[in-house]
């Protein structure tokens, strides 16, 4: 058979580069003779010693703890069934990089030319001292039951076969919330299972342990409806063998509430699924092709409920889901098995999440606009950053619970702080900031308010009790958005400036403008027809009181946008030059990078002027700046203009701020990396400090250093927040997401609380 374009390419990205998807990366140094010496011979003998003496200290000294094998024999791989292990291993490998991008968990994939099952167990018993959890993989049935149990039996560490229980503990969670919407007694629930192999059975058990009655499911095999009278039976099937007289799926299918396909494609027909009961849930799991096409169930039923396996229709039923996170707090808290209790906390928390508010990461990664718990919304998606601090803390503590736990965690609140870490992004600082903005909540007006994302930004600051929005245009034009995006912002108060309702407020604005830049050459006319512009009517607000902080830019050019702000409001009495800074959230920590958005090519006094300011606003976010500034020279390395401008501004900071942490001038590398800079420049005033604050020589290279890193990835950042204004005025980047703008504006909530 021709390849198609679709093979090739993935052909090409498992070839590209360095063949495979994972890699082994150390995680101690090993440039010097000294740390090999540490690392191997002599120096690793004594954990070597350590643990000889204490075998519980191999997860102190090694990467036991966080490490887990992926392992198969490739005799049920997808739907190519048995191929063999070396055939298995690209999936092996693809599970091994989902663990680490969802849950940062070390994985060695490891392939068994082993089908008997007394030799497939011996060989994961003999090698199970290396890993901390393992992960069965790809393994036919019935062999993968007996495998799963003994291993259960006979290893203390977690072992669990995702083929079973992954696929039923999403499918129970999306089962409990479709039941819940379709109105329905679990115990009354009539289910029809198409499908009786490792996954069906294990969904099958876990759906009666949440309530559902052996007497109301009905299973069928390659040979038919599993009946009481039916002959040579294997014991899993036996225990949900019916007694009632059925003969055939379409039977089956007549007045029943649920269907779970666990089979092949196009098995369930529209014909089956009219006849079901009222608000059917129909779980169409067979990959790539379900059981029933996605398009034929929605048509033939407009109540139902409908999920599959595929990520091209709602409902995915995703193993990723699951396993990442279930291993995460087993192995966090060291469990001794994956029971049925940690199944079940799973299940739940799955559940409860897909009615929780969902992020606007989450809509921005699926290119929704409003995703939100319902029919088509029963399950989280699977790039939901919460389920890592969801899932994984209700395991653990149904391990701790359940007495399977080796280990507890004392502080539940800071281990969800740093399986957040393990996501990449350190967002303590951003929580911080949040939670601060809630407790005292400012008004803030938004000057786009015709615009989705600032209406969805709107709505979930005002939900949040971050802000408490004004929204600011077209009355008509900002409901139909609203309508639009099954929006909700019924509580919002909206202004037009441009309604004759607004004239008097208009001409109290303009009369303030007109003081202000009267010798300017503003006249009151002009003034008048200014504050029919919605960024000087909302600059007026936040001027006389009206509001506490303004937000706009999102799709106006940044000098247009601010420059009414400047008019009607102003700058600080103390300030001189204004700046703009972006909070970048790193592995490494939060980062303040200035001036990124204002000055053109700032003098060696504008430098030191607006290191001064932003020395001043990192101290508000209860930060120490320690800043560098930047230039391609290092301490008089070299003469250009860029490096002496640093260089005099560094010595004027020394002379007029000595309580300010800075120095310069300095290259980034320098900067940010203290080991270099320490054994290089230890005179400098940041040796043995991390610097948390960078400051550029001009606005070309802190424009695009910023930009660089947002597009890099790894990092996540707020701004531009403008520095030096006299109240809160925020300019948005143009084009920012529905959460930069959120960020934003708790960041201006939390500026206003501090000038209050």
């Amino acid at each position: 058979m021709a390849k198609t374009r679709k093979d090739i390419e993935a052909l090409e990205y498992h070839a590209q580069g360095k063949p495979g998807k994972i890699e082994v990366v150390p995680t101690k140094p090993y440039s010097t003779q000294r740390d090999l010496s540490l690392a191997y011979s002599p120096g690793v003998a004594n954990p070597c010693m350590e643990i000889a003496k204490n075998k519980e200290d191999v997860y102190k000294y090694t990467a036991k703890g966080n490490l887990v094998a992926v392992i198969s024999n490739g005799t049920a791989v997808l739907g190519l069934g048995d191929i063999g292990p070396e055939a298995s291993k690209p999936v092996m490998e693809g599970k091994g990089l989902l663990f680490k991008i969802f849950a940062d968990i070390d994985v060695f994939d490891i392939e068994v030319n082993a089908t008997n099952v007394d030799e497939f167990v011996n060989t994961v018993k003999a090698i199970s001292p290396t890993f901390g959890g393992i992960n069965l993989e790809d393994i036919k049935a019935p062999e993968c039951f007996e495998i799963e149990e003994r291993l259960r039996a006979e290893l203390e560490i977690p072992v669990m076969h995702d083929d079973q229980h992954g696929t039923a503990i999403i499918s129970s969670a999306a089962m409990l919330n479709a039941i819940e919407l379709a109105n329905k007694k679990i115990e009354k629930v009539k289910l029809v299972v198409s499908g009786a192999g490792a996954s069906a059975m294990s969904c099958v058990k876990l759906y009666v342990s949440l309530g559902v009655k052996p007497e109301n499911i009905v299973m069928i095999d390659s040979s038919g409806v599993i009946r009481k009278d039916r002959e040579n039976l294997s014991p899993s099937k036996q225990l949900f063998a019916t007694e009632r007289d059925i003969n055939s799926l379409k039977e089956a299918m007549v007045g029943a509430d649920m269907f779970l396909g666990l089979s092949r494609g196009g098995v369930l027909t529209k014909e089956m699924v009219k006849v079901m009961a009222k608000d059917p849930i129909v779980f169409a799991l067979a990959n790539p092709d379900p059981e029933i096409a996605y398009k034929d169930a929605v048509a033939t039923r407009k109540d139902i409920i409908i999920a599959t396996g595929r990520s091209d229709h709602p409902n995915q039923v995703n193993n990723v889901l699951g396993f990442p996170f279930i291993f995460r707090g087993a192995l966090d808290v060291r469990a001794t098995t994956i029971n049925e209790e940690m199944k079940l906390a799973a299940v739940r928390a799955i559940a409860d999440l897909a009615k929780e508010p969902v992020p606007e990461v989450v809509n921005e990664a699926y290119d929704e606009k409003n995703i939100m718990f319902g029919r088509d919304f029963i399950i989280p998606k699977p790039l939901d950053p919460r389920l890592l601090t969801t899932v994984a803390p209700a395991v653990a503590k149904a391990a701790i619970d359940s007495g399977v736990a080796q280990q507890k965690i004392e502080n539940w609140e800071v281990y969800e702080d740093n399986l957040s870490k393990r996501l990449g992004l350190d967002n303590k600082l951003l929580k911080n900031i949040t939670q601060k903005a809630k407790r005292n909540p400012k008004t803030v007006v938004f000057a786009e308010a015709d615009n989705y994302k600032i209406l969805k930004a709107a709505q979930i600051v005002y939900e949040e009790g971050i802000a408490k929005p004004i929204l600011l245009g077209k009355e008509k034009r900002i409901e139909e958005v609203v309508k639009e995006y099954n929006l909700d912002i019924h509580d919002i108060p909206i202004i037009d400036p441009r309604s004759s309702s607004q004239r008097d407020r208009k001409n109290n604005y303009a009369q303030l403008l007109f003081e202000k830049r009267k010798r300017r050459g503003i006249t009151l006319a002009e003034a008048r027809e200014m504050m029919r512009s919605r960024n000087y009517f909302g600059s007026a607000m936040v001027e006389v009181g009206e509001a506490d902080a303004l937000i706009s830019g999102l799709t106006r050019n940044y000098r247009d946008t601010i420059r009414p702000a400047l008019q009607v409001i102003g700058t600080d009495d103390d300030v001189t030059k204004i700046a703009g800074m972006y909070l970048l959230f790193t592995k490494k920590g939060p980062f303040f990078f200035a001036d990124t958005t204002v000055n053109v090519n700032p003098t060696a006094q504008d430098i030191v002027d607006i290191t001064a300011l932003v020395s001043k606003i990192v101290q508000r976010f209860r930060v120490v700046p320690r800043i560098a500034l930047l230039s391609y020279s290092n301490f008089g390395s070299s003469e250009g203009d860029d490096a002496i401008k640093m260089r005099e501004a560094t010595k004027m900071l020394h002379e007029q701020y000595p309580d300010i942490i800075v120095d310069g001038e300095i290259q980034a590398n320098f900067a940010l990396n203290r080991e270099l800079r320490d054994e290089i420049f230890p005179f400098s005033e940041l040796a043995r400090k991390n610097t948390n604050t960078l400051i550029f020589p001009n606005l070309a290279s802190g424009n695009i250093a910023y930009k660089l890193m947002q597009e890099m990835g790894g990092t996540e950042s707020i701004g531009p927040i403008l520095l030096g204004m006299k109240k809160p005025v925020h300019i948005l980047q143009l084009g920012s997401s529905v959460r930069e703008i959120i960020n934003m504006v708790t960041i201006a909530v939390t500026d206003a609380q501090t000038r209050k």
